[in-house]
């Protein structure tokens, strides 16, 4: 099936054709053209604390391998080891004083130099079989990666990373819990399924307790007007040093912002107040400075709220596979069973994850039939939908048309 000529069919507004969701000729172009040429959440900086700690994770068939050095700098690697390929590690993490590769025992030091080879010759060169390197950034305490040998323009995302990630003081986090799960759906209908809260009401009774499921909480009408409530939050938290207000990327690809929740609420709790009460993680001086809501295409979303944050990783699998990675994140000194309960503390999402993998589901059986229609989306409730599928689109013409200029950042 041809990407282009199925592109050139969509109709503007709508969901995407069918084989947009199933297709193995479209996914594997998804792949080429997105998740090997664009920038990815890949795993929050604190996951790394110390010098040879290390995670790996696998972008469609490339294996992955993060390492924080003895300087302090976290780098990312491809994980095949330069003497015959084999994965140098494969924990999904741990910590070594070095890259020991487990075939042959090549060793490479945390900043990929090859150190050792057994019985290569006088004329081998260990300089030139260090690991390969991929692109690796710190993005105020989130770890992005970028698989491109000339990766996108990065720097507009990075300052604004800083600015509204600073308050949330991610280097000061640790991970209370994670779950990783597959869903049994297109990675496409997983970002839709976020991109709107059209099926909140519906489909989260836990989440609804705090979070505000209205359409002007968490985006802005076409003439840039927003609620007076979300407008009050954000002369409060910035107030008190929070960055707050809607920043979005020209391309769409990236925004933050920070809303209220619902009422009193403080968190992503069953009673609204702060999971954990004692130790914040962010610098708020007050409980109810709402939620940081930010996104990244194509793989990310996340909340960052004023007692614990909690992020997101999605990471496709096949047409119709897809692994989304949760991890809860607290303050490096804050005790379980003393400063917050881990019940509590990840009741919401991880009741939110398994209503939404149900969403995404039955919405590819859905569209796995011939019978499917693509139907037009709510320009109220789904304008992120909308945001995100003309951000897709707009990539992979390009690319596919053999403009090689990357969208703009």
């Amino acid at each position: 099936m041809d990407t282009l000529d199925l592109l050139a069919t969509r109709v503007p507004n709508h969901a995407l054709p069918r084989g947009f969701y199933n297709d193995a000729d479209i996914f594997a172009d998804d792949l080429r053209e997105i998740w090997y040429r664009e920038w990815l959440f890949a795993i929050p900086a604190c996951e790394v604390p110390t010098a040879g700690s290390f995670v790996t994770m696998q972008v469609g068939d490339y294996a992955v391998l993060i390492v924080r050095g003895a300087d302090g700098k976290i780098r990312a690697f491809h994980n095949s080891c330069r003497h015959r390929g084999s994965r140098v590690c494969s924990a999904a993490k741990g910590n070594s004083p070095k890259l020991v590769c487990p075939y042959h025992q090549w060793t490479y030091e945390l900043d990929g130099r090859l150190l050792y080879a057994r019985d290569m010759g006088p004329d081998f060169k260990p300089s030139e079989h260090g690991l390969k390197s991929i692109a690796c950034e710190d993005a105020g305490g989130m770890v992005f990666i970028c698989l491109a040998d000339d990766p996108p323009p990065f720097a507009s995302f990075l300052e604004t990373a800083q600015q509204y990630l600073g308050p949330q003081r991610l280097q000061d986090a640790k991970i209370a819990f994670e779950s990783t799960i597959v869903e049994s759906g297109n990675w496409k209908l997983v970002l839709e399924n976020n991109r709107e809260c059209y099926h909140c009401a519906g489909s989260h009774p836990e989440l609804c307790r705090t979070y505000p499921d209205r359409p002007g909480f968490t985006s802005m009408d076409e003439t840039g007007a927003i609620e007076p409530a979300v407008a009050a939050h954000w002369e409060k938290c910035e107030a008190a040093g929070m960055p707050s207000k809607f920043v979005i990327a020209p391309s769409q690809q990236w925004r933050f912002a920070r809303i209220p929740l619902l009422g009193a609420g403080e968190s992503y709790t069953m009673d609204g107040k702060a999971a954990v009460a004692a130790k914040r993680l962010s610098i708020a001086p007050f409980a109810n400075a709402g939620s940081l809501l930010f996104f990244h295409f194509p793989n990310s979303w996340n909340h960052f709220l004023a007692d614990h944050s909690v992020v997101f990783r999605v990471l496709p699998i096949s047409p119709t596979e897809t692994q989304v990675t949760t991890k809860w994140l607290v303050h490096k000194d804050a005790v379980e069973g003393v400063d917050y309960d881990l019940a509590n503390l990840t009741r919401v999402w991880v009741a939110t994850n398994d209503q939404d993998r149900q969403v995404v589901e039955e919405n590819q059986r859905g569209i796995n039939s011939p019978a499917f229609v693509p139907g037009p989306y709510s320009e109220l409730q789904e304008d992120g939908v909308i945001q995100f599928v003309d951000w897709y689109c707009r990539t992979m013409r390009e690319r596919l048309g053999g403009n090689t200029a990357m969208a703009a950042e």
